[in-house]
């Protein structure tokens, strides 16, 4: 039986990452980080996520850095990222996207739209 493609949520407000978790575990394996150190701690321990959901601008540690960080640690089974943010600026756009993130969507999310980036992003 094939394991269901594994989620990191990286979102320091606890009412959208449980919306976003309630959501994607229909058809995922989700787990929540509450701030850029705790995921970029969850994106290092075995097996790295399927795909990672950050938001950008968040206590300890931002999305743009927690990104970078694992580029650099991570030289190998880098997972696609999604940027969700309320940043919506074209300088934070071009930003995210030089990161490394695949995707970069703002808040509010269409969910119709970020099923398109999920399954885009996992290749699915």
């Amino acid at each position: 039986m094939n394991e269901p493609p594994r989620i990191l949520i990286v979102e320091d407000d606890p009412d959208i990452a449980q919306f976003l978790a309630r959501y994607l575990r229909r058809r995922y394996e989700v787990e929540i980080a509450v701030d850029g150190e705790a995921g970029l701690a969850a994106l290092l321990r075995p097996p790295p996520p399927d795909l990672v959901i950050a938001d950008v601008m968040m206590p300890k540690m931002n999305g743009f850095t927690m990104i970078a960080k694992m580029r650099e640690l991570l030289t190998t089974a880098r997972p696609p990222v999604i940027f969700l943010t309320a940043r919506d600026q074209p300088a934070d756009v071009v930003k995210g996207i030089q990161a490394g993130a695949r995707h970069y969507m703002t808040k509010p999310v269409r969910l119709d739209d970020l099923d398109k980036k999920v399954l885009k992003a996992i290749g699915k």
